[in-house]
């Protein structure tokens, strides 16, 4: 069984593509569902944040499961087959466990460094726990990433190097000449990117916030955290009139904010008036950026303009840090997969030497006990001898990728039962590395 990963993100793809392809809530669900509905697959998790889509099985076979799940990525999004693949990228097996690592530290995110994709990953992982879709291995391997992602922000400054997609998107538009402190901010939305663009832009000590949603009880409970002003869905038109700075994040299917609503709310206007669209599909029509007097920063945008800013001392740091655990945990992956092939040796030994020393007494039961003693330690002595070359070679092999072919010879050789085999348990990664829940 072997860890697979087929996605599409901000790095494969163009924001045009990527907001086909993202995933409500409903829809991560079904697809996890679906996933382990493929012949080979054992156990599936879906990442899906606001820049990527990533499905994760556990899998038997690599080119079954992978045109199974590229498939499934295919139907959810209504992108043509061929036009989705050229986007789609494929990780396996060590591949894929060096992926994930990056991913949840973030040095794989739009803005590298950014802490919200380790709670996304959180959220990804717990998701799949209460779906039962997550089996040992996916659990195992995501607690590890969890793990390794919070060691890299607690041992370098990776944070200030790489802050949020919200953060940073307030930062261009303080770059571009706009005093964030003289500007009323609108939210529009209230899940958790809106929840982080309320925050981060009250922190930022903005002239106001407001809160705008659907359901008006969740933008009232958003607005109370930041001591900003919630207003009903009907009065969105008069809150873009009102505001300086929208952000957008609704998670709508299509646009919630059309280019006559802010054509009308920028009419006579004298000051600065900036959109930022962090939701995907995208919540702002594209044909705002058009209007005259208007600053428009969409996920495409802030992509190319965030391309150089990576604080590169600590994302080198982290970078070390990934490496390191990453052959740790491979290594001792690999290790977990000899181990049973060298406790059923072991075992098959000792039930040979003892049917072997049963006999023996049988047939010489006048012999002095001290002599047939000495013979048992002789003969264990013996078995021992035999299987230490092999044992240590295997164990010396562990953290190679050739050792299970080596364990599998041994298994052919000695002519070990696969059934006592697969009975003996394998060794948790998670343990081997001092590494618990995350």
């Amino acid at each position: 069984m072997s860890v697979l990963v087929v996605g599409v993100s901000h790095r494969s793809a163009p924001v045009s593509v990527l907001e086909r392809v993202a995933l409500d809530g409903d829809s991560v669900v079904k697809v996890a569902q679906q996933a382990l509905e493929a012949q080979h697959v054992t156990e599936s998790l879906v990442v899906s944040t606001c820049n990527r889509v990533e499905i994760y099985v556990e899998a038997e076979r690599f080119h079954g499961s992978v045109e199974d799940i590229s498939d499934l990525l295919v139907e959810h999004s209504g992108v043509t087959r061929n036009d989705l693949l050229r986007h789609i990228y494929v990780h396996y097996d060590d591949a894929a466990v060096a992926h994930l690592f990056s991913v949840a530290s973030g040095l794989d995110s739009m803005v590298v460094g950014e802490s919200q994709i380790l709670g996304q990953v959180r959220t990804a992982l717990q998701r799949g726990q209460d779906d039962a879709t997550v089996g040992p291995a996916l659990n195992v391997l995501f607690q590890q990433a969890l793990r390794i992602a919070k060691r890299g922000h607690a041992e370098t400054d990776i944070d200030r190097a790489g802050p949020s997609l919200v953060a940073a998107s307030l930062e261009l538009v303080a770059k571009a000449g706009h005093r964030l402190e003289d500007m009323r901010v609108l939210v529009v939305g209230a899940g958790a990117m809106a929840a982080l663009a309320a925050t981060t832009a009250a922190r930022r000590g903005v002239a106001s916030v407001t809160v705008a949603n659907r359901t008006h009880a969740s933008a009232q409970r958003l607005a109370t955290t930041v001591d900003g002003t919630a207003v009903p869905w009907s009065a969105l038109d008069a809150a873009l009139a009102e505001a300086d700075l929208v952000v957008s994040c609704t998670g709508a299917t299509g646009s919630v904010i059309g280019v006559d609503q802010v054509r009308d709310a920028t009419a006579g206007r004298t000051t600065p008036y900036v959109l930022i669209d962090l939701a995907l599909p995208r919540d702002i029509d594209e044909e705002v950026a058009d209007l005259p007097g208007v600053m428009m920063l969409g996920l495409g945008e802030l992509q190319e303009q965030l391309a150089d800013e990576k604080g590169a001392a600590d994302v080198e740091a982290v970078r070390r840090i990934v490496s390191g655990e990453v052959s740790a945990f491979l290594s001792a992956r690999h290790a977990a997969k000899v181990t049973p092939t060298v406790v059923a040796l072991r075992s098959m030994a000792t039930a040979v030497v003892e049917a072997e020393l049963e006999r023996l007494e049988g047939r010489v039961r006048d012999v002095d006990p001290q002599v047939v003693e000495e013979l048992r330690q002789t003969v264990r002595r013996v078995a021992d001898k035999l299987l230490h070359q092999p044992t240590v070679r295997i164990k010396e092999m562990a953290g190679r990728p050739d050792a299970l072919t080596y364990a599998n010879a041994l298994a052919d050789l000695f002519a070990l039962d696969p059934a006592a085999i697969e009975a003996v348990s394998t060794v948790d990664p998670s343990r081997t590395q001092g590494g618990g829940p995350a």
